[in-house]
C-alpha cells in the first residue's frame, strides 16, 4: 500500500510540477491512494469506484466509448485529407505493437496479456481499455495505467527515441506546407466511408472507430453545432475526470506491486518507444525514393502514434529547435490523426488474431 501511496503522489506531481497531462494523471494518482487505504470505503459491493469501473469499463467499455466521441469532434481531419500521404505514417507508427506483442510471447505471456501490452503502444487509452477488458488479460490495471502515463509523458519518451535514429541534418529537413482544398462534401463523407471500411476489415474495432467518427461527423456535418461544443467540452472532460478516478480500481497494491506486473509495464514502453521509431524509419525509406525538396522530414513518421495532439506538438517543438523557421505541425497533425484512426484497426486486427488462434 505504501508504495502505491508514492506512485499516486507520483503521477500528482508529475500533473502538478511537470504538467504531463493533469486531466489525466491527477485524478488517476488521487485515485491510486484512494484505492490502496486500509479497509478503505470505495471498494466492494457499495464501494463507489468498484461500481464505476464495473458500470463504466468492465460491463461496456462506456467510458473510454463516449471519450472517443469527443475526440472526434475536436479531431480535424483537414491536414490529412489535403495530404493523403500522412495515412502511411498512421499505419507504420504501429510496428511497435505488433513487435512487441510477439516479444511478450518470447518471454513465456500468454496472447491475451502479449496483445494487451503490445497495444499499449499506441498511446491510446481507450484502445488498451477494450482490449484488454475483451481479451480478459490478468493486467488491466497496469496496461490502463502504463497506457494514459506513457501519453501524459510522450513529451519526454517521443524526443528520446526520435533522437536514437535521426541525424541533426534529417531533423532540419523543411517540409513547406500547400495544403490542397477539401470540400465540405469530403469532409462529410470520410468519417462514414472510414467507418464502413474499418467494420468490413477490423469488425472488432467498430465501436472505436464507430464513436470516433461519429463524433467527428457531429463536428463536420455544420447542423450540431451546439452538440459538438458540448462533445469535446464538457463530455469530454467529465468522462476524463471520472475515467482517472474508475481505471485506479484496478491500481490495488495486491496486483499491482508484482514483478510480471512491472515486466508488461516495460513491454509497453518498449512498444511506445518503437512505435514512434517505426514512423520515423518508415519517413527514412520513403525518402530513398524521393527527390530533393520532396522529402519527408522523419520526426514526422513520428507523429503517427495516437497521442493526439500531443505528439504533433512534440514534433513542431523538435523542429523549431533545430531550425527555427521549420513548421512541422500541420504536416504532423495529418500523421496524428491519422494514428488515430490506425491505432483503433491495429487494435481490432490484434482482436481478431487472438479470436482466431486462442479460440
Amino acid at each position: 500500500m505504501l508504495v502505491m501511496w508514492v506512485v499516486g503522489g507520483l503521477l500528482i506531481w508529475l500533473a502538478i510540477k511537470k504538467d504531463f497531462e493533469p486531466s489525466l494523471l491527477i485524478p488517476m494518482g488521487f485515485g491510486a491512494i484512494l484505492v490502496n487505504l486500509p479497509y478503505t470505503g470505495v471498494l466492494g459491493d457499495n464501494g463507489i469506484v468498484q461500481w464505476l469501473y464495473h458500470a463504466g469499463i468492465s460491463a461496456s467499455e462506456a467510458m473510454p466509448l463516449l471519450l472517443f466521441v469527443g475526440i472526434g469532434a475536436m479531431i480535424d481531419f483537414g491536414p490529412l485529407l489535403s495530404n493523403p500521404r500522412m495515412f502511411l505514417f498512421g499505419g507504420a507508427a504501429q510496428f511497435g505493437i505488433f513487435f512487441t506483442v510477439f516479444m511478450a510471447v518470447l518471454l513465456g505471456f500468454p496472447l491475451k496479456d502479449a496483445i494487451s501490452a503490445g497495444v499499449i503502444g499506441a498511446a491510446d487509452g481507450p484502445t488498451s481499455i477494450l482490449v484488454a477488458q475483451t481479451l480478459k488479460s490478468n493486467y488491466v490495471g497496469a496496461i490502463t495505467v502504463a497506457a494514459y502515463s506513457y501519453m501524459a509523458l510522450v513529451p519526454v519518451i517521443q524526443p528520446f527515441a526520435i533522437r536514437l535514429v535521426t541525424t541533426k541534418k534529417e531533423r532540419k529537413i523543411r517540409m513547406p506546407y500547400r495544403p490542397e482544398s477539401v470540400s465540405k462534401t469530403t469532409k462529410i463523407l470520410f468519417p462514414i466511408v472510414v467507418t464502413l471500411i474499418a467494420g468490413l476489415i477490423a469488425p472488432d474495432s467498430v465501436a472505436l472507430v464507430g464513436f470516433l467518427m461519429f463524433g467527428n461527423l457531429i463536428r463536420e456535418c455544420g447542423k450540431l453545432e451546439s452538440l459538438c461544443k458540448t462533445a469535446e467540452g464538457p463530455l469530454s472532460n467529465l468522462i476524463t475526470i471520472f475515467l482517472g478516478i474508475t481505471v485506479s480500481f484496478q491500481m490495488q497494491a495486491e496486483k499491482f506491486v508484482r514483478w510480471d506486473t512491472l515486466l508488461i509495464m516495460a513491454l509497453g514502453l518498449f512498444a511506445f518507444a518503437f512505435d514512434s521509431i517505426g514512423g520515423v524509419l518508415f519517413a527514412k525509406l520513403m525518402n530513398l525514393f524521393l527527390p530533393e525538396g520532396k522529402k519527408f522530414n522523419p520526426m514526422v513518421g513520428a507523429a503517427g502514434i495516437s497521442a493526439f495532439p500531443m505528439s504533433a506538438r512534440v514534433i513542431q517543438k523538435m523542429g523549431l529547435e533545430e531550425d527555427n523557421q521549420n513548421h512541422l505541425l500541420m504536416h504532423a497533425v495529418g500523421a496524428n490523426v491519422a494514428g488515430q484512426i490506425g491505432s483503433v484497426v491495429a487494435g481490432g486486427i490484434l482482436l481478431k488474431l487472438a479470436e482466431t488462434l486462442i479460440h
